[in-house]
């Protein structure tokens, strides 16, 4: 049995780790399982990627596709076309998809119109119920034709049920970011800064801002990290600024005494870096999973969630994008009245091994 794993964007990267070494552990056993993984090229420098693959040991992709830049439409199109020219190279028994970037769609279209070619997706069911989230229009594009679906949660299991997926096609395996994440854990390295700018542990906060909301337009960033400066009590405020967040800083000159802009940094410093903050403010996904497994206060810039178990369960609060949402959620971090959150059902590390269990038993193994 061949799989293509499919990868293209940072999100993407500490979710497949995993899964591939739960792959080669199965083939060393015995098992008739393989896997080709195709990096769509979505994101395609040293510190979107490059990184990544050297620092959680993921092998170099059997195939890249070059298709980063360009728009949206621009991206998906040359996604498509370099994957359909692949799976005539060599069709695989199974294209497994995870998360929910432009890749994960793409990918996922081209194998069924070819070939009818069973999909499988890794974080299947995560809804937000917005449409205007590039991220909505791929998990929705990619689960409805999808074959098997690997679920992170209870939530993302009724999702799937309530849009008519059978129970035969869900399989509530866990989270493998979190696989990775607990593995990495004690490999976690202070990044150079750290003692430049003369941190302590839990005396900082760490800020990553990226979606269009929040960065797009300069008023809204401008008004969002004034607040926040204002209201950190003089702390250090960290933030590795994602490339999209970085033009629009650069227009509107914002700038502050305790507000460090650093560049985008390997997994293993950001989560350090993360580990040890007193807090996180984000509009990112991923990161409300990785804080709570970590016990780490969270503040989330969007007005909805696709992962609810971070706030029901976890250490993460769901501010939206006004301002003025600010200022309470800092007094109450400052007073040390946080919530300590749970960690949810199944985020044990053990995932990528479900998943695999799965694909060799629909494989006939």
């Amino acid at each position: 049995m061949i799989i293509d794993i499919i990868a293209g964007a940072r999100p993407n990267f500490m979710k497949i780790a995993p899964i591939i070494e739960a792959i080669e552990n199965a083939k060393s056993k015995g098992k008739n399982i393989s896997y080709r993984l195709v990096h769509t090229g979505q994101h395609y420098d040293n510190k979107m990627s490059g990184d990544f693959f050297t620092q959680l040991a993921i092998p170099q992709p059997h195939l890249n596709l070059g298709a980063g830049g360009g728009s949206q439409a621009e991206q998906t199109a040359a996604i498509m076309i370099g994957y359909e020219k692949a799976i005539l190279s060599q069709r695989p028994d199974l294209v497994l998809v995870v998360g929910d970037v432009t890749s994960t769609m793409a990918c996922s279209v081209t194998a069924k119109k070819m070939k009818n070619i069973t999909v499988a997706h890794v974080e299947g069911g995560i809804r937000s119920g917005d449409l205007t989230m590039p991220e909505e229009i791929n998990r929705l594009v990619t689960d409805a034709i999808s074959d098997l679906f690997f679920t992170t949660s209870e939530s993302a299991n009724q999702n799937l049920k309530k849009e008519g997926v059978s129970d035969e096609k869900i399989h509530f395996v866990g989270n493998t970011m979190i696989d990775t994440l607990l593995k990495q854990m004690p490999y976690f390295r202070k990044p150079d800064y750290f003692d430049k700018l003369d941190l302590k542990i839990g005396e900082y906060i760490v800020m990553t801002l990226h979606r269009p909301a929040n960065v797009d337009v300069g008023d809204q960033l401008n008004k969002l990290i004034h607040k926040i400066v204002e209201y950190s009590n003089g702390i250090p405020l960290i933030f590795p600024v994602h490339p999209r967040t970085a033009s629009m800083i650069e227009k509107t000159g914002i700038a502050y005494s305790n507000l460090h802009m650093v560049e985008p940094m390997g997994y293993l410093e950001f989560n350090y870096l993360v580990k040890n903050s007193k807090a996180v403010i984000t509009d990112s996904g991923g990161i409300t999973e990785e804080t709570t497994v970590m016990g780490i206060p969270c503040m989330t810039l969007r007005d909805n969630t696709e992962r609810p178990e971070t706030i029901t369960m976890g250490t993460n609060e769901l501010l939206g994008t006004n301002p003025n949402a600010i200022p309470p959620a800092m007094d109450k971090l400052f007073a040390g009245e946080w919530k300590k959150g749970s960690i949810p059902e199944m985020w044990d590390g053990k995932t990528a091994g479900r998943i695999v269990e799965v694909l060799l038993t629909w494989g006939g193994e």
